[in-house]
């Protein structure tokens, strides 16, 4: 094996390359270790729970993409759809059959979606969910969480406002306060204060766009009396309630968290949802979709316009068929999910005989942690968790081949090529470092 500071040259040499030419040398701001510090490592190539960096050293890989490798890099039936679909052609600019199958799929697998328009990114699909929702609703206000990360555009980056009666500020320069003066801001998990806001402006709103288990502040879920509440108040007013799944969706089960929900609350169902990754199987695709009321305003049927060149590219809706039929296997989602569960516990065990604060939560094949004494429920709650501490778990791990997310705040996946060797190994690493923090 290379020597420490081998490992690290070839990547040092393309970070320096990178940064002359890309924007903080990357193309995804999390890919830049700005969080966590130290070199990114570049990726060679991919097969199975594992990657290879520049210098050759291999990964047991948690990010698989940031979740749409749920299969695992490289799955037979995957790599000779995709390569039958090269074969035909990369892009047409027309109709296809695979576009068809694949929201068919998509219809018959998530009972709230009964039309489905696919794109090419999660963005642009939480985009036009928005626009088609005001479109449809002929109203301009929207509410969203504070810690829920539906894609960078415009409207969606914002912070709390001051006050229920006010609404958010930019996060973002280039975005100009009059952009988001009708995105409303509210607290993950507080009925409260959701309460107040619809009494205040529940009659001006388009729509609630909500990830149902977030992705982006780690792993917080949406408790089940919370979500109840979004469900009926948005009924009441008239509001579309939008689950942003693009992370969950077939991620944490066959009919993504909206499918966990609807276990606890009969009859549950958002009016619109927004896909992506796991849809793609790690190809640029994502979808929106809803009921068929709300979904034929869309152009060309109806006035809400939204387009897109390479929308249900061949090659990628090909990828993303294979994904969702080798997922639909029977018993698929309960063994990844008793893998998710087996790492979160071995680690919640491991820094408990360390004594280091730690929980973990799982659903499916994804999962997060944090170094707390208890899961936090919301935004404000998961900043206080410990970043020296994480910095070194992660470097710890990173050291000992094991590749989590470069971030605090970004949950983690297994996929169903995740031995229980690769999770044994991991934990035992984690141990290790758990009593190096303890000290």
């Amino acid at each position: 094996m290379p020597s420490a500071s081998s490992q690290r040259s070839r990547n040092n040499d393309l970070f320096d390359r990178a940064k002359r030419l890309i924007p903080g040398g990357v193309n995804s701001p999390v890919r830049a270790f700005k969080a966590v510090g130290g070199t990114p490592r570049f990726v060679q190539r991919a097969q199975g729970a594992y990657f290879w960096d520049a210098d050759g050293q291999r990964y047991i890989d948690y990010i698989g993409s940031w979740g749409p490798m749920i299969l695992g890099h490289g799955h037979p039936a995957v790599l000779d759809a995709v390569q039958k679909a090269m074969l035909d052609g990369f892009s047409f600019g027309a109709p296809t059959e695979r576009e068809v199958e694949l929201a068919e799929e998509i219809v018959k697998l998530v009972p709230s979606i009964e039309m489905v328009r696919l794109v090419s990114s999660g963005t642009e699909a939480a985009m036009s969910a928005i626009r088609l929702a005001r479109g449809a609703t002929g109203r301009s206000k929207i509410i969203k969480f504070e810690g829920c990360y539906h894609g960078h555009a415009d409207a969606l980056l914002v912070k709390a406002g001051s006050g229920l009666a006010t609404f958010g500020n930019p996060t973002s320069a280039g975005v100009p306060p009059e952009v988001v003066q009708h995105t409303l801001v509210l607290e993950y998990n507080h009925i409260a204060q959701l309460e107040e806001a619809f009494a205040l402006h529940g009659d001006s709103v388009a729509c609630l766009m909500i990830e149902p288990i977030c992705g982006n502040m780690n792993f917080v879920r949406a408790s089940i009396p919370f979500m109840q509440r979004c469900r009926e108040l948005c009924t009441k007013h008239g509001v579309l309630l939008v689950f942003d799944e693009v992370m969950t969706g077939f991620r944490v089960a066959l009919g993504g968290a909206q499918s966990v929900y609807a276990r606890s609350i009969p009859g549950f169902k958002p009016d619109m949802t927004v896909l992506g990754k796991v849809i793609g199987g790690g190809m640029p695709l994502a979808a929106f979709g809803g009921t068929r009321d709300v979904m034929e305003q869309l152009a060309p049927m109806g006035p809400v316009y939204q387009a897109g060149t390479l929308s249900g590219n061949p090659v990628a809706t090909a990828c993303g068929l294979a994904t969702l039929r080798e997922v639909q296997k029977p018993g698929f989602y309960d063994a990844l999910a008793g893998r998710t569960r087996s790492f979160v516990s071995g680690l919640t065990a491991a820094a408990a005989q360390a004594g280091v604060p730690f929980c973990g939560d799982s659903e499916g094949g994804m999962f997060g942690f944090f170094l707390l004494n208890s899961l936090p429920q919301n935004y404000a709650a998961v900043m206080t968790t410990d970043g020296a501490r994480f910095n070194a778990l992660f470097h710890g791990l990173l050291d000992r081949g094991i590749y989590i997310a470069p971030a605090l705040y970004e949950a983690g996946f297994v996929s169903a090529a995740h031995s229980a060797d690769d999770i044994h190994t991991t934990v035992q690493a984690a141990a290790d470092i758990f009593k190096s923090l303890s000290k």
